[in-house]
């Protein structure tokens, strides 16, 4: 999230939209990764569920 309240991806920087499809907002996934909240696009979340769910670091991530 930036500092104005505007959801980007932290793998490919897309914003999200916030008067956009709801259902396509709510399908963002947030993490905690090192203590920091991250935010991932639903085409960048589909795309890495199993790095993920295996709880790889995001350095792993191809």
């Amino acid at each position: 999230m930036t500092g104005d309240g505007v959801v980007s991806c932290a793998r490919c920087g897309r914003l999200r939209d916030p008067d956009g499809d709801p259902a396509r907002n709510l399908a963002w996934a947030a993490e905690w990764d090192h203590g920091v909240l991250r935010w991932l696009c639903p085409d960048c979340a589909r795309a890495h569920v199993r790095d993920i769910e295996g709880k790889l670091p995001t350095e792993y991530w191809g």
